[in-house]
């Protein structure tokens, strides 16, 4: 797939602000400070569609962009704010825990991974509870630039082990650094694909519904 569109639609604080549901979305999701805005930037040809900034948290809302008039790419805000109040941390959860729930029009939620790290806790348990509320999700690896290979694949595998300890099976994942521009054919594709398929299976029921009426 080919960005050649992509425009920022409008920011909401809940999930009832945001557009009227029917345009597939696709969201990214990950701890603060995980190179999101960097990665949406890198995947829409845009470096400053997505707000970038050196505070982590710096994204509070759940920012829509209609990307080739189409389909939403969706940016939301991060987990784990270290240096925000109870009050905005429980805010935050609750924009990102009602959208992650409630959202039909929410096909995939790209989970963002920091390569250089071990599994992180906060992590883990998003995705754990993605997978409890069956909320369709794929991991990405970022800032994978900043290692060696043999480092990058190092921490991948430590990751994949620690995940296998809860999953017979891993969650679909990507390799990616916004700088690089890694990444960026493999989860566009990936997108379209599922665009593809979930626009099938919408006709499939709605064909179906008008044959039992």
């Amino acid at each position: 797939m080919l960005i050649s569109k992509a425009i920022f639609k409008q920011s909401s604080s809940s999930i009832f602000g945001c557009p009227k549901p029917g345009i597939q979305e696709y969201a990214f999701i990950g701890r603060s400070n995980v190179g999101k805005s960097s990665l949406i930037n890198m995947l829409c040809n845009n470096n400053k569609l997505a707000k970038i900034s050196a505070t982590p948290g710096k994204t509070q809302l759940i920012n829509h962009f209609l990307i080739n008039d189409h389909w939403y790419l969706v940016d939301l805000p991060g987990y784990g704010f270290a240096k925000t109040s109870k009050d905005k941390r429980t805010k935050f959860e609750t924009i990102i825990f009602d959208y992650c729930k409630k959202r039909e029009s929410l096909k995939c939620l790209f989970v963002l991974i920091d390569s250089r790290l071990p599994l992180q806790k906060i992590d883990l348990e998003f995705m754990l509870w993605c997978a409890e509320n069956e909320i369709p999700f794929s991991m990405v690896y970022t800032k994978t630039d900043k290692n060696s290979k043999a480092e990058l694949a190092r921490n991948i595998k430590n990751i994949e082990k620690e995940l296998l300890k809860h999953w017979e099976e891993l969650p679909n994942s990507f390799i990616s650094s916004a700088e690089k521009g890694v990444g960026k054919d493999d989860i566009l594709d990936f997108i379209a694909f599922q665009i593809k398929e979930h626009t099938g299976f919408t006709r499939k029921r709605a064909v179906a519904e008008d044959e039992e009426e």
